[in-house]
């Protein structure tokens, strides 16, 4: 657990959340945060969910956000904030203390970096061991590339953004400000464009590019393929999770979260506000309207046009009979209804 060695004050972190200090000693120091069941007394927890009560009453911990509807569950040896959301609450500290935490990163380019003479770079760079940037691209203020970072020809790496170890950006692809991309992610690969021929796979050449919004934030060994003709398109706020494939031409609306291991086939298109569980598969050319939430390992097979929350797991089998099977599948409430209704018929004529 990293710890701040000076702490904050009690009231501090109330001051920070524009929140109540119900309890306790506002000059009491927090160094570190930490779950309610393994809190200290000079640790922050937070509670959210009623479901969490009895281990809240038990904590050791300094500190407590709490909502008021749960207030009476923190102890009285606890100092207690009141917010009403605990879970973001908590959040917001957890981003302070990340800042008050994190080494900083001198500007300046590594002996070892290889930067083209036509690359651009703007104020205040940090451009790490071995890195390499090509001819055209441009990397804006305040950018950090860490070791090893590759980004191709003519491509864009917005102001504030953040590119971890090993991360490659294909040539002529744009992120936007203040994105962070975790190590191993490759950007712009090509798309996969094959057509059959007499003596094999054809390639397609995969003409487009992939154009990410503002704070985009990309998890590790993520893959993001270039457009075969259009941009693959990611808007801003997204959040991608860890090991997620983004096929050629797909497009992913604004503030957008998707977790670990989902796999978006080829011109998929997501909506604004969407979140999709782990694992779960979309296949290429549907539609994904605002405001969905798919279960995690979920497949979707068809587009979806209305809001709401979706789940789907079907067996594998011969593509003849899962076609007849899921059509049956999707009568099921039908038929469930009419044998009711036969039944409740028998009954009254018994």
């Amino acid at each position: 657990m990293r710890r701040l060695a000076d702490g904050l004050t009690i009231a501090d972190l109330a001051r920070r959340l524009g929140a109540p200090l119900r309890r306790g000693d506002p000059e009491r120091r927090i160094h570190a945060l930490a779950s309610l069941a393994t809190a200290g007394p000079d640790e922050l927890g937070f509670l959210a969910s009623s479901r969490h009560a009895a281990q809240a009453r038990r904590t050791r911990a300094g500190a407590v956000l709490a909502p008021p509807a749960l207030a009476g569950d923190v102890p009285p040896g606890s100092a207690l904030i009141e917010v009403e959301d605990a879970h973001r609450a908590f959040g917001a500290i957890a981003r302070d203390m990340a800042v008050l935490l994190a080494r900083p990163i001198a500007p300046g380019v590594h002996p070892s970096a290889a930067v083209a003479p036509g690359a651009e770079l703007g104020r205040d760079v940090s451009i790490g061991p071995f890195v390499s940037i090509g001819e055209g691209a441009r990397i804006g203020d305040g950018a950090v590339l860490g070791a090893g970072v590759s980004v191709g020809a003519g491509s864009v790496v917005g102001a504030g953004s953040r590119l971890h170890p090993r991360v490659t950006v294909e040539h002529d692809c744009v992120l936007g400000t203040g994105c962070t991309v975790f190590a191993g992610t490759v950007i712009g690969a090509d798309g996969f464009g094959f057509a059959a021929g007499p003596q094999g796979w054809e390639k397609i050449p995969q003409l487009g590019s992939v154009v990410i919004g503002d704070a985009v934030e990309i998890g590790a060994n993520c893959t993001i393929d270039r457009g075969a003709l259009e941009d693959t398109v990611i808007g801003n706020g997204c959040k991608l999770d860890n090991l997620i494939q983004v096929a050629h031409n797909v497009r992913i609306g604004e503030h957008t979260a998707i977790a670990g291991c989902v796999g978006i086939a080829g011109s998929a298109v997501l909506g604004k506000r969407c979140r999709i569980g782990g694992g779960a598969g979309i296949l290429g050319h549907l539609e994904i309207c605002d405001d969905v939430t798919i279960s995690a390992m979920s497949l979707v097979t068809r587009s979806i046009r209305q809001p709401g929350f979706y789940s789907g797991v079907f067996p594998l089998m011969d593509n003849a009979d899962w076609e007849r099977s899921a059509a049956l599948l999707r009568q099921l409430p039908q038929w469930r209804m009419r044998l009711r209704r036969l039944e409740r018929t028998d009954r009254e004529q018994q």
